[in-house]
């Protein structure tokens, strides 16, 4: 499964509509006895329906004349939901200004606005505790990513 895999995200990798876009994830899995292929696909400026589209006839095409798939299965070329964690310098780089909240391996969590991204991490504006009487107070850190479990962009209805 992990050699179809990666020859799945080698034939994925080739038509991406241009540079912009990138792969966040491909995943296959069962479902109802079919094998489902999942292809999360992400662009610095947004994804489009026609660039998921134009992706995944793109893929079943190639998939087809190289007979790769030779059970039925389901393919599936969608963005990642606001929800899905973020995987990638990349997708880091795209929420810059945005408000995060990251799972630490320590079990903690911490919430702020993300400055900038290194290769080896994250810089974030981090709101302090208010003490009784005195302002709030902000706080840049960084957080190196071997650190980092899961981030969540944090949406704003502001």
């Amino acid at each position: 499964m992990t050699e179809l895999k990666q020859a799945i995200e080698e034939i994925v990798e080739k038509h991406l509509p241009d540079e912009n876009h990138f792969v966040v994830e491909v995943k296959l899995s069962e479902k109802s006895g079919k094998t489902l292929l999942n292809i999360l696909l992400d662009a610095d400026e947004g994804v489009t329906i026609q660039a998921c589209a134009k992706l995944s006839r793109a893929v079943s095409e190639e998939l087809e004349a190289k007979d790769m798939m030779p059970e039925a299965y389901i393919l599936e070329v969608s963005s990642p939901g606001l929800d899905f964690p973020l995987s990638s310098r990349r997708q880091f780089q795209k929420n810059i200004n945005r408000e995060l909240k990251i799972s630490l391996t320590s079990g903690e969590e911490i919430q702020g606005k993300l400055l900038e991204v290194s290769e080896a991490g994250v810089k974030l504006l981090v709101k302090q505790k208010k003490e009784k009487g005195k302002k709030a107070t902000e706080e840049e850190i960084f957080l190196p990513f071997e650190e980092m479990k899961k981030s969540i962009v944090q949406v704003s209805f502001k």
